[in-house]
């Protein structure tokens, strides 16, 4: 029988995760599939950084500064998302393109 190994995630990648979810409002399911992480692990992350108070200090931002921030971060993580499909996608068809000019 063999012993599964335990994945390890550095903090960095979960507050990125959970930053994910809170920023687009997306739900931690659809995030969660995404990522390849279980549900629970990305809500208890989700949660921890929502305990954090998620953000910096600094002086407090007005109503369109707010809405501003929310979407530029709706994009950022959006862009990421984007930037992950087409780095794996270039390796599909890199690995793709290797294995037909290795069977010729």
């Amino acid at each position: 029988m063999a012993s599964l190994k335990r994945r390890v995630y550095t903090p960095e990648y979960r507050v990125e995760a959970a930053r994910l979810v809170i920023d687009t409002g997306r739900p931690v399911a659809h995030i969660a599939r995404e990522i390849g992480v279980g549900e629970a692990l990305l809500g208890r992350w989700v949660q921890k950084e929502r305990d954090r108070g998620g953000g910096g200090g600094g002086a407090p931002l007005d109503l369109d500064e707010r809405a501003e921030l929310a979407e530029l971060r709706k994009e950022n993580a959006e862009l990421r998302l984007d930037v992950a499909f087409l780095g794996k996608a270039s390796a599909f068809f890199a690995a793709r393109s290797q294995f037909k000019s290795g069977s010729s």
